[in-house]
């Protein structure tokens, strides 16, 4: 198991990125805001919020551990040991004291350890008894992730935690319940624990698994082959332990006659926040970030200002990170960050396009044009596949995001990368495709 430190308690910064400059009655400003957590050690650490914990002491967290039990993880039977294997490694990576849980899925859900509607305290004894019981775990029957789902938040919430934290492998379509279902489950769960979500092999849907952790703000990704389960999980479960503050939200505070067009996460991968919003008094509002570590990442900011005069300027938006408390107080993490808008009648100041803004504008893009391209392909429709896919490889090469150019590589046949110039495979391994659609929106950071 691994050893986790004391540490400090972490502290956040915002930096905002920004050409502040306006041409007269331009009202669109855009930036870039960098939110780092720093000094609270990687694992172990300090308080989410306060009141929970004593000082020095790591945060309380809760952990349930979601596996695919249906009838499919059986073919081949490597699925359902990989999957006993990971899930035996996470365990060994929770830290003493975290309560834990194992649920099975299948077209209902179980409690496979400890049972009793309730959760472990991980200590040596505890891993072992946990490690027994998955054993025991076989194949056979549907899949209602939705079921997992609702039964990982009762016994998450039977825990007074700082962090509550879930983690789900399925290798199939969520074929034995609707996708209201699953939805309504999603709805009841966001908010109220992070998921990570794991597809195995290639009989999946990508579009099900990445959507599970786009709702639970956790990570999404695929292990194609089984034999990597078990090395996969245990990092999934050392970051898990290495989130230290739960819950943050970032504010915007905007003056009166602005509104906010968008606000998404940009990196480390790209994730549509501006639905999310809840409001957080007048003029302000809370957009959801999850848990946090030592970590680094970056959210692009568009708000729509009122047109002024050359010469004046204004405070488009205030930026601050939270943590909004169930009794309707706030705890603030005290960084802050100003957006601005200045006009300027200086076409070269006004024109110019701040290099983070640019950069993350195309990251976005190249997300959006390979999903546009894999379901171009997926149709027939080879013309549009084509041109979505060559402007990605275009995009990737200008950005330096190599790991995606070589999974697009494995798709397309690249001509000229830099004019975007590529030819469809006529074969393509539907584990390159699905690795090439589940990691669209990983991006990388601006070049220094």
């Amino acid at each position: 198991m691994a050893n986790f430190s004391k540490s400090n308690v972490p502290q956040f910064s915002v930096d905002v990125y920004q050409n502040e400059y306006l041409p007269e009655g331009g009202r669109e400003v855009n930036a870039i805001v960098t939110v780092s957590s720093t000094g609270g050690g990687t694992i172990g650490g300090a308080v989410a919020a306060p009141h929970l914990y004593a000082p020095g002491q790591g945060p309380s967290a809760a952990v349930a551990i979601m596996v695919d039990c249906s009838g499919s993880m059986d073919y081949p039977p490597t699925k359902m040991r990989g999957a006993r294997d990971a899930t035996a490694a996470a365990i060994d990576a929770l830290r003493d004291g975290v309560h834990f849980a194992v649920v099975g899925g299948t077209h209902i859900a179980k409690e496979v350890y400890p049972g009793g509607g309730r959760l472990a305290v991980a200590d040596a004894t505890t891993r072992d008894q946990a490690k027994q019981a998955l054993r025991k775990l076989s194949a056979g029957g549907g899949t209602a992730i939705g079921t997992w789902l609702k039964l990982a938040d009762r016994l998450l919430a039977s825990e007074d935690a700082a962090i509550r934290h879930g983690i789900l492998l399925t290798d199939g379509r969520n074929e034995h319940e609707s996708p209201e279902d699953l939805r309504a489950a999603l709805d009841a769960s966001a908010g109220r624990f992070t998921c990570d979500a794991r597809g195995v092999g290639t009989d999946w849907e990508v579009k099900e698994v990445t959507g599970i952790a786009s709702a639970l703000l956790g990570t999404a990704d695929i292990v194609a082959d089984p034999a990597g389960l078990a090395a996969d999980f245990t990092q999934m479960m050392e970051t898990a332990m290495g989130k230290e503050v739960a819950d943050v939200a970032l504010r915007l505070w905007t003056p009166m006659g602005t509104e906010i067009k968008f606000v998404k996460q940009v990196a480390p991968t790209v994730e549509e926040l501006t639905e999310r919003r809840t409001e957080a008094g007048p003029r302000a509002g809370d957009y959801p970030t999850g848990s946090w570590g030592d970590e680094s990442r970056d959210y692009h900011v568009c708000v729509k200002v009122p047109a002024a005069g050359l010469g004046q300027e204004m405070l488009a938006a205030r930026v601050s990170l939270v943590i909004p408390q169930p009794d309707g107080t706030v705890h603030n993490l005290g960084a802050q960050g100003l957006v601005r808008a200045v006009w300027t009648d200086d076409m070269a100041a006004s024109t110019s396009i701040n290099p983070q803004v640019a950069h993350y504008t195309g990251q976005a893009e190249l997300a959006q044009v390979i999903q546009q391209g894999l379901d171009a392909r997926k149709t027939g429709d080879v013309d549009g596949a084509t041109a979505k896919l060559g402007r990605a490889v275009q995009l990737a090469s200008e950005s330096g995001n190599a790991d995606t150019a070589k999974l697009l590589a494995k798709v397309v046949d690249v001509v000229d990368a830099a004019a975007g110039t590529v030819r469809l495979k006529a074969k393509v391994a539907e584990a390159d495709e699905m690795t090439l659609e589940t990691r669209s929106t990983k991006t990388v950071r601006v070049k220094k």
